[in-house]
């Protein structure tokens, strides 16, 4: 349930190896837990990480806290706004042309229960940045992943940060036939769930699609971030109305613990490829629609014919 939690004696300054040489992208990683993950994969040495941003001006402002305890750093703010097609065309051109290679995506921002809304290509709006915005991002990313996974000793990851609210879609899982608009026929709780299943779905398919990568989702836990508090700062048309604690009734945990899920997805060896965690390292089988494979057919065919609109 959504108040378990367990670190499983999960340390990141101890159990994240030494990621010289490795290049990292993190979604959402001006605050929250975004912003927390790129701190800690800091700490490690990587070549270079792309903090992924709507706002440039806060991807300023979380490199600079992250650089007053980790000043060699080398961390690069990548504007990126999940709400729109050219947005991520733009974000993936720019780490396409200035790396030669990307060992670690994590898909880790996200909004939760806003007004209805759509976004600039007409999705509703939560299943449009939640699930489409990331799944043009890794689609378009992927040729990299895919290079990078070919060298000697590579661990190529695809970490998606889904969660147990995927309990909470609709009937059927996934209304597609309406997605083309705000769906006021679901309440936000329903297409927040919705836009969740679609991420543990679309990571399964990756995975068994792409062999070469470790594509993983995650339930990071009650966690207190500002996604808890609704998505206002990042997206203007998005108003908090209830927290997610208020929704589970249960007490979130703190950004540090409710990283650690996602942390270890991205470096530990026991972290399976087509596989759902609870937090932390618990493998859990999520809801019937989660192992209904047609379903995550059907999202997949969905998905590729909407963004070879924008790719092709």
């Amino acid at each position: 349930m959504f108040g378990e939690f367990s670190d499983n004696g999960f340390r990141p300054d101890n159990d994240i190896p030494d990621l010289t040489g490795k290049v990292i992208l993190v979604t959402g990683g001006n605050s929250g837990l975004g912003q927390e993950s790129v701190y800690q994969l800091a700490k490690h040495n990587p070549s270079q990480i792309f903090l992924a941003a709507r706002s440039t001006e806060k991807g300023q402002a979380a490199v600079h806290k992250i650089k007053e305890v980790v000043p060699k750093a080398n961390i690069t703010v990548l504007q990126l706004d999940l709400t729109s097609f050219n947005s991520i065309i733009e974000a993936a051109k720019v780490v396409n042309s200035s790396v030669n290679r990307l060992d670690i995506l994590m898909n880790n921002a996200g909004i939760m229960m806003p007004p209805a809304g759509t976004t600039k290509e007409g999705f509703e709006i939560q299943f449009g940045t939640n699930h489409m915005g990331h799944a043009l991002l890794t689609k378009l990313l992927l040729p990299k992943l895919l290079s990078t996974a070919e060298e000697p000793n590579s661990d190529v990851r695809i970490i998606t940060l889904s969660s147990m609210a995927h309990l909470w879609g609709p009937k059927g899982g996934l209304q597609l036939d309406t997605i083309h608009s705000e769906q006021k026929n679901l309440n936000s709780r329903q297409r927040y769930g919705q836009s969740k299943l679609a991420n543990i779905l679309y990571s399964n398919e990756l995975a068994r699609r792409y062999s070469g990568i470790r594509c993983i989702s995650v339930h990071p836990g009650t966690v207190n971030t500002g996604l808890t508090r609704g998505p206002k700062e990042s997206y203007p048309f998005a108003a908090p109305i209830i927290t997610f604690a208020q929704w589970t009734g249960l007490f979130a945990l703190n950004v540090q613990q409710g990283t650690l899920n996602q942390l270890w997805a991205a470096i530990s060896k026991n972290a399976e490829s087509g596989k759902y965690y609870n937090p932390v390292a618990v493998e859990v089988p999520g809801s019937d629609y989660v192992r209904d494979s047609a379903l995550s057919k059907k999202l997949w065919d969905f998905t590729e014919a909407e963004l070879t609109k924008v790719t092709s």
